[in-house]
């Protein structure tokens, strides 16, 4: 990483211009963007970062405005259309050798009036511009008194990307204050639009979405986040609700032929972008219905399986064919997929449960689950199991979560679910918990299972150990410690650990397919392509990453797309200027959670109507219910637009 010259981000000056000693100062930028040329200097919500003294601030910032007044201003309101046009235009005049040094005072005081506006995106593109003025008065003086001119060759180009603090964190980096402003004006086509030109499936993302968006929302920071994933379900709802057609129409065939392995999250996203591009696309799934862990890892009552069929229905439309019960490494190998095809997806996800770690458990005892995933998955597709009067799910994911409320729907008259730390420290879902906790399912917290007690060859009970917590792991949570002689029985009659889940990459084993493994079992990719060792084999979501969430896994399958198109189209694999600037972007702090906001509070969270009590554990309807259009514009009205624009000079 090159040294930092200056530095006025996030309220840190650092300054090194002729400073024998450098003050050190590291971001997360790389050192060149892409293959054009050394970063120079960095301007955005935060301040500046330069890189190389030969870059012009004075000329970087005005071209910094410019862009943020023609192309990103919504003028929508007086002050950020007037504002940033007054600012655009004293910075022109500066660099154009026609600036009085009012104009540097005029540029300050322009900041208060810019404070007044609508959203924040002009508001914070006041901040870099200020910041050259405060400290690279000089340069300013200097255009002004005529003893410099602009530079010519020194900087490349700049290259700018608009985002928001919940963008950002989301993986599939949707415009979210856009669709959330789309639904707050009633346009709920243009929402939904919005949402796919970055996710195809938010019927899906607007259920069980872990939504990482709201732990960025400045809304947040004031009272509550709003409700974005509940908002990204119900332009899909109205649509479904309404009988809309999709508008989405594939581009002209181009006669590439590109096969997808997984019907999953990833694939079904990288299979829905190559189609639109106008590639034939296959997908194949060893399942016989599409959404893998999905449709078989998450109940009915989160994910109705038919609306998961609509949006694999949705994409079909576009021309992507779909064959159920086909296993790669089972029933076709990946070097037939090779020869057979222009390039491949593997999606393949992650299926196989990791051991619980107690004695007894590799016994083959009746009674003892080989997964949590497993016994979700028997249920789901109807395979006979039966489930006894007191089950015992040890972990503390929505895995975990799920099986005890699926067992109690499976006729189980206790579910206990046994944890090592405590309710603080789950994974899972805070709302998931409550739900299991409003359907009678059991805590057993500090607690770690140590062996399986047996009659028999059957299981009857489980031997637990308490635990207490000591210092932080890696994790940042308090480490369990067993406490010595703590050891007691709780009777059961079935055990399902849910302590995780890993890729199943057998079908890599039949041949040297050159494709790197990480030792977590997880399949290598390079770059931020998601291109694996063998060239024209991408891989993405839980097979790529290990188990993850389904957004990742629409990340993970919009990029892989995005660059599969250019591998197809021009043989060559590389990130684009929008894959770029997102990774660039996404380095860079834009969430504050110390921010002073600034606004009053009081509008709470709307939330979804739900049926409550423990009588909904006796059946499989969905439990959380279509948020009401009028109560989501309400909500989509606390949303506080929190634009942002970045912009990176290029040196030659």
């Amino acid at each position: 990483m090159s040294e930092v010259v200056f530095s006025s981000w996030g309220n840190q000056v650092v300054d090194n211009r002729g400073a024998e000693e450098p003050q050190a100062a590291i971001f997360k930028l790389p050192d060149n963007y892409l293959e054009e040329g050394p970063i120079g200097a960095f301007m955005g919500w935060d301040g500046l970062v330069l890189f190389d003294k030969d870059a012009d601030v004075v000329a970087m910032a005005a071209e910094y405005m410019r862009r943020v007044q023609e192309k990103y201003c919504c003028a929508k309101c007086t002050p950020g259309k007037r504002g940033t046009r007054v600012m655009m235009d004293t910075l022109a005049r500066v660099l154009a050798g026609h600036g009085e040094v009012a104009d540097l005072d005029k540029l300050a005081s322009l900041s208060d009036l810019l404070d007044n506006c609508k959203c924040t995106l002009c508001m914070t593109a006041v901040r870099p511009v200020l910041d050259t003025v405060k400290y690279f008065r000089d340069d300013y003086l200097a255009y002004i008194n005529g003893d410099r001119k602009p530079r010519a060759k020194t900087v490349k180009a700049y290259h700018d990307k608009l985002t928001a603090p919940c963008t950002d964190r989301c993986p599939a980096h949707i415009d979210i204050p856009s669709y959330v402003e789309e639904i707050k004006e009633y346009r709920f086509d243009a929402a939904l639009d919005t949402i796919r030109r970055n996710m195809p499936i938010p019927a899906v993302c607007g259920r069980v979405c872990p939504h990482p968006c709201e732990s960025a929302c400045r809304r947040g920071l004031v009272d509550e986040p709003v409700s974005i994933m509940v908002l990204k379900r119900v332009p899909a709802d109205y649509e479904w609700m309404h009988h809309h057609e999709p508008p989405m129409k594939a581009k002209t065939q181009t006669g590439k032929k590109v096969i997808v392995v997984g019907a999953g999250p990833a694939g079904l996203t990288c299979a829905y972008y190559l189609a639109l591009e106008g590639h034939q696309v296959k997908i194949i799934d060893m399942l016989h219905e599409p959404g893998g862990t999905v449709a078989v890892g998450i109940p009915d009552y989160r994910m109705p399986r038919h609306l998961l069929q609509r949006e694999a229905d949705i994409i079909s439309a576009l021309g992507v064919e779909i064959e159920y019960g086909v296993k790669l490494g089972r029933d076709v190998s990946l070097r037939e997929l090779k020869e057979q095809y222009d390039a491949v997806f593997l999606g393949t996800g992650a299926f196989k449960s990791k051991p619980m770690g107690v004695e007894g458990e590799d016994k083959g005892y009746e009674g003892f689950s080989p997964g949590g995933i497993h016994y979700l998955r028997a249920v789901a597709l109807g395979e006979g199991i039966k489930t006894p009067k007191r089950v015992i799910v040890v972990g503390g994911g929505n895995t975990a979560i799920d099986c005890v409320r699926v067992a109690l729907r499976e006729g189980a008259e206790e579910s206990i679910l046994v944890y090592r730390r405590t309710r603080k420290e789950m994974p899972a879902e805070y709302y998931e918990v409550d739900d299991a906790e409003e359907e009678n399912v059991q805590f057993e917290f500090l607690r770690n299972p140590t062996r399986l007690i047996t009659e028999n060859n059957k299981v009857v009970g489980v031997e637990v150990i308490k635990m207490e917590l000591g210092e932080p792991d890696e994790s940042g949570r308090r480490r369990p410690q067993e406490v010595p002689g703590s050891e007691y029985i709780i009777p059961c009659d079935l055990v399902i650990p849910a302590i995780g889940q890993d890729p199943d990459l057998s079908y890599l084993e039949d041949g040297d397919y050159g494709i790197q493994q990480t030792r977590w079992n997880s399949i290598v990719t390079h770059g931020g392509t998601m291109m694996t060792d063998n060239e024209g084999v991408f891989a993405g979501g839980d097979c790529e990453y290990g188990a993850m969430t389904v957004v990742l896994a629409v990340g993970h399958g919009r990029r892989a797309a995005r660059v599969m198109h250019r591998y197809l189209m021009e043989g060559k694999v590389y990130l684009d200027e929008e894959d770029a600037m997102e990774d660039i972007i996404n380095n860079l702090r834009i969430f504050d959670d110390k921010e002073n906001v600034g606004i009053c509070g009081g509008l709470h969270r709307e939330h979804q109507p739900k049926i409550d009590g423990a009588e909904r554990a006796k059946h499989y309807e969905e439990i959380e219910l279509a948020m009401p259009e009028s109560q989501a514009v309400r909500e989509a009205d606390r949303c506080l637009r929190c634009y942002r624009v970045g912009m990176l000079a290029v040196m030659n």
